[in-house]
């Protein structure tokens, strides 16, 4: 006889200003053009954020965790490898596709709802304010990680060129 388990509820969380410090490659950033080449470059050396990383793993036994991120694709083995060096547990990682500019507040939400097909999202934990309207208004219990300081600059960028 076999026995069918439900899987776990997924816990998603955000990498960029929720479990990685990203302010030491903000000065890429406040540059015209803006060089996102370097700011993405630099992402392997940035420090955890211990509340972001304390919320992933207090939920490991209870969730199945899952990355959901603006970080462009390309960025997916420094990511993978951040993540493994920091003790954080395996997780699905969705990534922004190709060219995909679109601010995140369109692009996750779209994700996030793809990745709900079929599956429980218990929660949704992310650090851009408009991030987290969004994933309200689609019907997620969001958490809003408010322990890294608002980067006005990052905001600034993500929602003029969508690449975070």
């Amino acid at each position: 006889m076999r026995t069918h388990r439900t899987p776990r509820p997924l816990a998603v969380f955000d990498l960029d200003g929720t479990l990685a410090d990203t302010r030491h490659r903000l000065p890429f950033l406040d540059r015209r053009p803006r060089d996102w080449a370097a700011f993405f470059a630099a992402a392997p050396q940035d420090p955890p954020l211990p509340r972001g990383v304390e919320l992933v793993l207090a939920g490991t036994e209870e969730y199945e965790t899952v990355y959901l991120t603006g970080r462009p694709e390309q960025c997916r083995r420094d990511t993978l490898d951040w993540l493994a060096r920091h003790g954080l547990p395996d997780g699905r990682l969705l990534m922004r596709r190709g060219q995909d500019r679109r601010p995140a507040r369109v692009t996750k939400p779209e994700m996030l709802r793809q990745l709900a097909r079929g599956r429980d999202v218990a929660l949704v934990v992310d650090d851009d304010r408009l991030v987290c309207e969004a994933f309200r208004a689609a019907g997620f219990r969001v958490v809003h990680a408010d322990w890294a300081d608002a980067e006005p600059l990052l905001e600034q960028a993500q929602e003029e060129q969508g690449r975070t």
